[in-house]
């Protein structure tokens, strides 16, 4: 490590413009402005954000292990791209993951709870915007798991939904739409409402593999 990177390494700034200029990229990623396959390279992107490439690399790393964008050996760091059989494999992670997480939280439920997450329900409803969808449907299921104390398996869990959104929506377009997603979502509410652990985690199964469903009929 240089003089310069062990400078900005222990400048709390840098650490904040590190953690911005991942979101921003990681926004430009989820919207489509950077197109799977494009390649982003740390001179423009230091250049766009005026910034040196300390913060550029930190980003990239964070963005790498979200499983946005990969490092290949003559591109560099592309936005990632992924096959039907590795989203598939993947949404069995989510499976596993997710309903563990669930498990965890249904005996903690509170009336604030649902109430929160009938609050993201509503939202879903209004929004006319696909792009919009796919964050509210991240959140609903981030709320869904939140009481289960687990921050480390949230943060798991948020990543790898992340790291494939971008993939799911140029895969599936619109494909699945909202309707069914939502009154899926119904049910897993009103499953955790009545502490109904058993029929939840069916009903949640059920609910991610439905998205699997829908990538092999592609």
């Amino acid at each position: 490590m240089n003089h310069t990177d062990e400078t900005e390494e222990m400048n709390p700034s840098v650490v904040l413009t590190a953690d911005a200029i991942t979101a921003e990229i990681r926004q430009l990623i989820l919207s489509g402005t950077y197109a799977v396959g494009v390649q982003l390279k740390q001179e423009a992107l230091a250049k766009r954000f005026g910034v040196s490439r300390f913060p550029i690399r930190q980003a990239l790393k964070r963005l790498e292990a979200e499983g946005l964008i990969q490092h290949t050996p003559f591109a560099g760091s592309v936005v990632a791209s992924r096959s039907i059989a590795d989203l598939l494999e993947i949404l069995d992670i989510r499976i596993a993951l997710e309903m563990r997480a669930l498990e965890l939280a249904i005996p903690n439920f509170t009336q604030a709870d649902l109430d929160a997450l009938h609050a993201i329900m509503e939202r879903y409803d209004d929004s006319a915007s696909p792009r919009e969808w796919s964050e509210l449907n991240l959140a609903f299921h981030l709320r869904l798991y939140a009481p289960c104390g687990r921050p480390t398996l949230l943060r798991m869990i948020e990543d790898i939904v992340r790291g494939i959104n971008i993939q799911l929506r140029t895969q599936q377009s619109l494909r699945v739409g909202r309707k069914a997603p939502q009154a899926e979502h119904r049910a897993i509410i009103k499953a955790c409402a009545a502490k109904d652990v058993k029929k939840a985690l069916a009903l949640l199964k059920d609910h991610i593999e439905h998205t699997q469903v829908a990538l092999r009929e592609i």
